[in-house]
């Protein structure tokens, strides 16, 4: 019996608005990607996460080298959207101890 890669990556509307992740799970193939980059193997992926099994992480691993741009766009959007949030969160934290002080 073969497994279709489609398989082990799947899209729903309803989870993590629609990215795509590691079937059975919530866990997207950016956030795998993401600890790919950071040197983390598929085999250590999935002793760390146990609930992902190694054919999704690698079917999320060969989505990202076939699809490279995009998934590189959207981990700087991601991370450019943090650095926003990061950055206003400190100038409130400023402004409210100016106020105190």
């Amino acid at each position: 019996m073969s497994i279709e890669l489609n398989s082990l990556v799947t899209s729903t509307p309803q989870i993590r608005h629609g990215r795509l992740c590691v079937a059975g799970t919530t866990t997207t193939v950016h956030r795998v990607v993401v600890w790919y980059k950071m040197g983390e193997s598929a085999e250590t992926i999935a002793r760390d996460y146990p609930h992902l099994p190694i054919a999704g992480i690698y079917a999320a691993l060969a989505y990202y080298h076939a699809n490279q741009a995009e998934i590189e766009t959207e981990i700087a959007a991601e991370q450019a959207e943090e650095d926003r949030l990061e950055a206003e969160w400190y100038a409130r934290r400023e402004l409210k101890q100016e106020r105190v002080a």
